[in-house]
């Protein structure tokens, strides 16, 4: 059934005026979002076909645009906008830790609140993450990008950012998209020379953290912060 085919006040977005957000299904948002259809299909039967293909809401954190892309009726524009409404959600969960009073001294911790910046990419991403004197988050920090297995990283922006937004410590994250976050020998010397600088600078280097899909090695776990 095409969306003009149903009762004015029962479409998604009359109801979600009526109801709230909160009461409408995920098919509902979905096609809200969507905003039309194509030939023959209905946004809110578009929509279903997304939900299907991705089987459960919480796998939009893994999809990539081109995900979406044997779905009939959705084209590139339809596809782009998923994907920033994606990164939003990514992005409004991330900000929620931010502005929490959680303090970021368990590598564990540290790794489920943080592993939404590498979901889905395929190349490595360097981010520092920048405490105040309690351990709290003071800014999260995009500083590097590189190749899908190499990344240049240059100690001066890590302490430069550092000063600028008065840390007094800070943790270091990347991804190996390899799915092995088993340090290379780059990131092993990295540490070592992140630590030595950060002793002289009195910015301590608390923790280098390595993330895969679904799991993650911790500098500090394994003793190698010496």
């Amino acid at each position: 059934m095409l969306i003009k085919e149903i009762p004015l006040s029962e479409r998604p977005r009359e109801r979600l005026l009526k109801y709230g957000s909160n009461n409408l299904s995920n098919e509902e948002l979905l096609a809200i979002i969507l905003k039309t259809g194509t030939k023959g299909i209905s946004a809110k039967e578009l929509s279903i076909k997304v939900l299907n293909k991705i089987n459960s809401l919480t796998n939009l954190k893994n999809v990539n645009i081109h995900t979406f892309d044997n779905i009939k009726g959705l084209g590139t524009v339809k596809k782009i906008e998923l994907m920033a409404i994606i990164e939003l959600g990514k992005r409004i969960f991330l900000e929620k830790n931010l502005e929490s009073n959680l303090k970021y001294n368990n590598p564990e911790v540290i790794y489920n609140t943080s592993k939404a910046l590498f979901t889905g990419l395929k190349q490595e991403c360097f981010y520092c993450l920048y405490l105040d004197s309690k351990s709290k988050l003071i800014e999260r920090k995009l500083l590097f990008m590189g190749t899908i297995n190499k990344s240049l990283v240059h100690p001066r922006e890590v302490f430069k950012n550092a000063y600028l937004c008065s840390a007094t410590s800070f943790i270091c994250m990347h991804n190996h998209p390899s799915g092995d976050p088993t340090p290379s020998k780059a990131d092993i010397e990295l540490t070592k020379n992140l630590i030595k600088i950060g002793r002289i600078q009195g910015i301590e280097l608390i923790d280098h953290i390595i993330i895969s899909e679904n799991k993650y090695y911790s500098f500090f776990e394994n003793n190698q912060m010496g």
